[in-house]
């Protein structure tokens, strides 16, 4: 009998562990899938090729190559990381990869939901980048073989920055102004339009909200959300589904 609990105690371990967000981080398990949200309905077409909208858009990107600094660039280099981390500078010391596991571990399932989502709609549009419509465009960064519209870097941004302000409402508006500079960062690196960046901040914006709604995300963003604020020594805020 000892020996059946044994093996028991060690499966039920087991399937904790399986199941624990640091877990399911490591798998890059998302939590949403594309039939969960359908953004090529809920996003309006980007500017047809050769159109005034598609000239005036270059020419903001041409303009900007010529007006960017060199710290304008290093922070576009920057920015072209995907991570909550880019918020550290907003938030504070104690916004710390080491510090919160649980944080770091829900927001890596957060970001993993991104691409599921936007993928099908770059893949329907087909909207080339910048550098592709015009060989005078010379972006700063890593080229990317997606297209363009919607820009993920922008949805990516936008998703992280709207639960992370619910989790941080007393840095609501930083958070927000520094998610909307680092979607322009694409802009600056010259890797995307301005209808990319404004159709991936909309993107962003609709993913976390239908995020929101799911029984499994809001488990795991309390538990973030109480770790964070503890770290910080902030009062912890009521639960949003009580």
């Amino acid at each position: 009998m000892k020996k059946f609990f044994n093996v028991l105690s060690a499966a039920l371990l087991a399937v904790c562990i399986a199941a624990s967000p640091v877990a399911l981080a490591k798998e890059g398990k998302p939590f949403l899938a594309a039939k969960d949200l359908d953004l090529i309905s809920l996003l309006p077409p980007p500017p047809e090729a050769g159109s005034m909208k598609n000239k005036e858009e270059l020419a903001e990107v041409l303009g900007l190559q010529i007006t960017r600094t060199p710290e304008m660039v290093a922070q576009a280099q920057a920015d072209a990381t995907e991570d909550i981390w880019r918020f550290s500078g907003i938030v504070g010391p104690q916004f710390n990869r080491d510090r919160l596991p649980r944080l770091s571990a829900f927001f890596i399932r957060v970001l993993a939901s991104e691409g599921p989502l936007t993928d099908p709609a770059k893949d329907y549009w087909k909207h080339p980048r910048p550098h592709q419509y015009s060989d005078l465009v010379k972006p700063v960064v890593k080229l990317s073989k997606s297209y363009s519209y919607p820009s993920g870097h922008a949805t990516a941004g936008t998703l992280m920055a709207v639960i992370l302000a619910n989790m941080l409402p007393e840095k609501r508006q930083e958070i927000m102004q520094r998610a909307l500079e680092y979607a322009n960062n694409r802009l600056v690196a010259g890797i995307h339009f301005r209808s990319d960046i404004e159709a991936g901040r909309l993107a962003g914006t609709l993913i976390a909200a239908n995020l929101m709604t799911r029984a499994d995300f809001t488990a795991e963003f309390e538990s973030a959300r109480r770790e964070l604020r503890a770290e910080m020594g902030l009062p912890q805020l009521a639960s949003m589904h009580p």
